[in-house]
């Protein structure tokens, strides 16, 4: 009754529609504009009320000439973009209110290097009683790992930091808590001296590189030092001229001048500090010192590591993307996925609308992704430069769109770059080393977007990745990519898309610091990840904090204007290298040729012809990239869960399955001692199948085919799950099972007491002296009826039991009773009789198990035991009586009828060995 309702109230909607589109097909010469209003607001009134009717906001309601035509919204948390930017931060840091907004400027010139003196001052880390505390944040660890987030950080009151407690007139203050800043401590030591300690990436005890901090109520013309104790890379650009940025808020507000290089008397060097890991390792600190005059008195004035690029700078620049209907015609901004946080990870999908699907589809794709480590933010400058690039209105930008497919995830590690972090996420790990996860909900940044990868490949052909990095230690721009050594016809494809940069960036790019070469180490990254997934050309380009070495810009440091140049370079690079005309690429494979030619002749002195295939791995060293292993691994809240006997919950136990009580029965028989009794067993029936027969086989097979039957009976033996023999020496063993296996088939030794096995559906095969007898059709066709894929197998070896034994009660038997009844039997049970065999032999018969696993004996065990008649049914055996037990006053005759006997009775049961029969 209610979908006949539902159902009359929509057709009454679509009824009014169809009655205002008669009321708007007039002459719209005859209209007004009180009559256009009256019509727009019957139109939106008949809007909510189809909302209303229908119970849904997903629905959109608008008119094409005149028509009404429905359509789906698109969720709005997708492309939501808040006014002001309020990210959300871990619930146990104090955020400060105030807004940070800086201004790009360009300098007239680069900024040249500093050039070291050789006098630099080394200061040495002064004792807790010389030194006064001006500045300590909290340290925001209260918890050993992320718990929860909140928009504004901690509810609490805001501290007052020591700094803003005035001490003199010529005291600092120092501020870090807002978005991406970082400085822990500030301590005097002097009158204008100041030793800086930076915050750990939370929750670690390791990465202090990146910094970034306010200081107020300087004093202009007065020489201020500063020093950072607690640095941890032995190595950095520092030491070969870097600078630190100084940014002046009067210097912004009156003269346009935004961040620029600074200071002096720049050192970086080892001290004697030391830190503690989380494993309670000790490390090594180092130090960096520098010196600076500020321009103005009770000026507002930042220190950074390098230009800064916040969340909220990001979200600022999507907005005007998105507010844009020219760039929205191509391009669409949605949610990735939520980082732990609750931020939001965003994705760029920008290529020209085609006029259908098919023609969409049949485009390429280009993945291109950024800031997974958040204190690396050049690599955001060099992504908003391809952005800007590829939205722009160019001839170029033009091609990209209509050829390819682009995704753009523009900022991997929002919430690391909240808070300041260095290398970390909030999960206390390195993303880019957890590009292999399974853990969704600890990494969804780097889960997801491997996710959206594999979902794109599967649609299309995705031509190239690309992850935008920084880089510490080394100048200029390079490229990290992945040898194709194992393809010859693609040998030295991956280095073209590099060189071709190098030609297009020459004053930036350097292709000698390149590097190809796959490290287990760096298994986890995103250019090796996505370069095993299937994408040839997988690249990390790093970006130097430093500046160029290389042509008219030697010696100077890169601007926010070089980063974004390298984005259009880049865009620049891709056209080139899908170009059509595949002239430049081949002039690039011959130069590369050239240069490995050179680079082997110079390594190794030999002259190698440039057509010979020569492996480059020897040839390269490490990607000199960052060591985050010490990040690799859980992340910490799964690490360092806390133990409360009192809370933890009884479990509810788990039946096992048949295979599990398997395993955990045989693993119980591995610890047990007296295994190498089995042991020994094991290799004197080895010794005793296969001794008779090395001379025959010699003859007729291989070497490797006896070598080969060897390791089948060890393998047989070793899944034999176990428990200790017979502690009566002489008494036989019984039955050993092999779980889900299948006859083998294949040649067996003479002696017939083996029972080859291997995981086919062959049937059973017992050679007999010569491998070359036929055998009858109906005796194949038998054969090829029995079956073992799901049922266990009995190998009974040695001696089976007589059939008054087996018959009469359960009184066991001494030895010496045992001996007198059990003799070998001559020849083989009818499904599997070989009627060429005529030497006496001990046989083992395969017989299914017919019973319930949880009886099913899995060790080599004494017939005294007294379950050992208790699992077997009579079924079985009497199928042992009839074809296991020989009387000593038997003569061959005898032997012979009673064997026809047995067929026969058999035939007329309907007998066979049949293991899905029970």
């Amino acid at each position: 009754m209610t979908e006949t309702v539902r159902t009359s109230a929509i057709t009454s909607v679509i009824r009014n529609l169809w009655n205002i589109n008669r009321l708007d097909k007039s002459d719209p010469r005859d209209s007004n504009t009180e009559e256009d209003e009256d019509v727009f607001a019957g139109r939106e009134q008949l809007s909510i009320n189809l909302t209303k009717t229908l119970r849904t906001k997903q629905l959109l309601l608008n008119f094409h000439n005149g028509k009404p035509v429905l359509s789906l919204k698109p969720p709005l948390d997708l492309v939501n973009f808040p006014t002001i930017p309020r990210p959300r931060w871990p619930l146990e840091c104090e955020v400060i209110s105030d807004v940070i907004q800086h201004i790009e400027w360009e300098p007239p010139e680069p900024e040249p290097f500093y050039q070291p003196s050789g006098h630099e001052g080394t200061p040495v880390p002064v004792g807790e009683e010389r030194r006064e505390v001006v500045y300590c944040s909290d340290p925001a660890t209260k918890h050993p790992y992320f718990t929860c987030s909140r928009v504004g950080g901690s509810k609490g009151p805001m501290k007052m930091a020591p700094s803003h407690v005035s001490h003199s007139d010529f005291t600092l203050e120092f501020e870090s808590r807002y978005e991406s800043g970082n400085l822990q401590k500030a301590m005097q030591v002097g009158i204008f001296d100041y030793e800086l300690t930076l915050r750990t990436d939370m929750y670690t005890t390791k990465h202090s590189q990146w910094f970034y901090f306010r200081v107020r109520n300087m004093k202009a013309g007065a020489t201020y030092r500063f020093t950072i104790i607690n640095l941890t890379k032995s190595s950095s650009l520092y030491s070969q001229g870097m600078r630190p940025l100084l940014y002046s808020e009067r210097a912004a507000t009156e003269n346009s001048v935004g961040w620029q290089r600074t200071g002096s008397n720049i050192k970086y060097y080892r001290n004697a500090c030391q830190s503690t890991k989380d494993n309670n390792e000790s490390v090594t600190l180092y130090s960096l010192t520098w010196t600076l005059q500020f321009p103005y008195d009770s000026d507002t004035c930042y220190l950074a590591h390098c230009y800064p690029y916040t969340y909220s700078h990001l979200q600022r620049y999507l907005r005007r993307i998105s507010s844009n209907p020219a760039l929205m015609s191509f391009c669409k901004v949605r949610v990735l996925c939520q980082s732990l946080a609750g931020n939001a990870v965003y994705v760029v999908t920008v290529t020209s609308r085609g006029a259908s699907r098919v023609e969409v589809r049949n485009k390429k794709a280009v993945v291109v992704t950024a800031r997974v480590h958040p204190g690396e933010t050049n690599g955001s400058w060099v992504m908003e430069g391809f952005l800007d690039f590829l939205l722009g209105d160019s001839d170029d930008a033009q091609v990209l769109r209509d050829n390819f497919i682009f995704k753009v995830v523009p900022m991997l590690n929002p919430d690391g770059v909240v808070v300041g972090n260095y290398r970390c996420s909030l999960a206390g790990r390195d993303l880019n080393r957890n590009y292999k996860t399974l853990l969704k909900d600890s990494f969804p940044c780097v889960w997801h977007t491997c996710n959206m990868v594999e979902r794109l490949m599967a649609e299309t052909e995705v031509v190239l990745y690309c992850d935008f990095h920084g880089h510490n230690r080394k100048n200029n721009v390079f490229m990290y990519g992945c040898n194709s050594r194992d393809d010859a016809p693609l040998k030295l494809q991956e280095r073209v898309f590099p060189l071709m940069m190098s030609k297009n960036a020459s004053n930036k790019f350097s292709f000698r610091s390149c590097k190809f070469r796959v490290q287990r180490s760096k298994e986890g990254t995103a250019r090796i990840v996505m370069w095993r997934l299937g994408i040839r050309n997988s690249y990390t380009m790093e970006a130097s904090f430093g500046g160029s070495t290389l042509d008219d810009r030697r010696g100077t440091h890169f601007t926010t204007r070089d980063l974004k140049s390298l984005g259009f370079h880049f865009c620049d690079t891709l056209l080139d290298f899908c170009d059509p005309d595949q002239t430049k690429v081949t002039y690039c494979l011959k130069e590369l040729a050239a240069l490995l030619g050179k680079k082997v002749k110079e390594r190794i002195g030999k002259d190698l012809g440039t057509d010979r295939i020569i492996s480059v791995s020897d040839l390269e060293t490490s990607t000199s990239g960052s060591n985050s292993s010490d990040s690799d691994g859980l992340p910490v809240h799964l690490q360092n869960q806390p133990e409360n006997p009192e809370k933890s919950v009884k479990k509810k136990k788990r039946l096992k399955t048949h295979k599990e009580r398997n395993r955990l029965q045989r693993d119980r028989v591995g610890n047990d001692p007296q295994l190498k009794v089995l042991q020994s067993s094991s290799r004197n029936l080895e010794s005793k199948l296969i001794g008779d027969d090395s001379d025959k086989e010699s003859s007729q097979n291989k070497p490797v085919e006896g070598e080969r039957k060897k390791r089948q009976l060890n393998s047989l033996t070793r899944k034999a799950g176990s428990s200790p023999p017979s502690e009566s020496p002489g008494e036989p063993s019984q039955v050993t099972p092999w779980q889900r296996c299948k006859p083998i088939k294949e040649n067996c030794p003479e002696n017939p007491s083996t029972s080859c096995l291997q995981r086919k559906t062959a049937p059973p095969r017992l050679s007999s002296t010569n491998p070359a007898a036929p055998h009858s059709g109906d005796e194949m066709k038998e054969r090829r009826r029995w079956r073992c894929s799901s049922q266990l197998l009995h190998l009974r070896v040695l001696f089976p039991p007589p059939t008054d034994l087996i018959r009469s009660t359960r009184k066991p038997y001494s030895p010496q009773q045992w001996a007198s009844y059990c003799q070998v039997c001559r020849g083989l049970p009818p499904p599997v009789t070989a009627p060429h065999r005529s030497s006496p032999s001990v046989y083992a018969s395969l017989i299914p198990a017919i019973v319930p696993s949880k009886h099913l004996p899995t060790t080599f065990t004494s017939f005294k035991s007294s379950s050992r008649h208790g699992f077997r049914q009579s079924y079985s055996l009497r199928a042992s009586g009839n074809y296991l037990l020989q009387d000593s006053s038997m003569s061959n005759t005898d032997l012979t009828k009673t064997k026809q006997q047995n067929r026969d009775q058999d035939s007329s049961e309907g007998f066979q060995r049949n293991p899905d029969r029970v």
